[in-house]
């Protein structure tokens, strides 16, 4: 039974019966959560962002993955719409004091708006983020708790491509891949349980 870091490098040793790749397991591991964290997007990764925009930008937080939504804070919420930093300085060259952000785009570590916002906005949103990385000192993830099948096989998919075992990658992979299918599909029907079906205008 998989219950911690160190019950599923256990498990991963045990499938791959090669004493030479258990230093190896942690890499394998750790290849793992960033595939994982590509491929899948869960509530369990949801965060809450806040944060005052200063000089005209706010910083991208910790572990960012990707934005659910955005909006500027204020008597009536107004959502932000992505585009390009491109887009930004070309139909908003004047990076001065202008209004409320109606757009937002990534520069490096931090969001640029279009128009350059006033002083005194806060940008508030959602985002999903990775979860705490497995370790020695951090045992367990939601990822242990509720998946911990799909860490495995997705750290034994990554022990295949090491040892070049295109039979054995075959195998991990389609589990691998079966198993993201299915925790994505349990989620997104979660997330919509109880509510009722209806038509938007717009």
């Amino acid at each position: 039974m998989i219950a911690d870091y160190a019950s599923l490098q256990t498990a991963i040793a045990t499938t791959l019966h090669r004493n030479d790749l258990t230093a190896l397991i942690p890499v394998f591991i750790a290849d793992a959560e960033e595939r994982i964290y590509n491929d899948i997007r869960i509530q369990a990764m949801e965060a809450s962002y806040s944060q005052a925009i200063a000089s005209g930008v706010v910083t991208i937080p910790a572990g960012f993955l990707e934005w659910k939504f955005l909006y500027v804070d204020g008597s009536s919420a107004h959502k932000l719409t992505r585009k390009s930093a491109e887009w930004i300085y070309t139909n908003y060259p004047t990076r001065a004091a202008e209004g409320t952000p109606v757009f937002f785009a990534r520069e490096g570590g931090s969001l640029i708006f279009g128009p350059y916002p006033t002083d005194g906005l806060t940008v508030k949103g959602l985002y999903y983020k990775r979860l705490p990385a497995l370790s020695d000192s951090n045992t367990t993830n939601w990822l242990i708790e509720n998946a911990p099948d799909l860490l495995r096989y997705a750290a034994l998919t990554e022990a295949a491509v090491h040892t070049r075992d295109a039979d054995a990658h075959q195998l991990f992979d389609g589990k691998t891949v079966q198993l993201v299918k299915r925790i994505q599909r349990t989620d997104d029907r979660e997330a919509f349980s109880g509510s009722v079906l209806s038509v938007t205008r717009g």
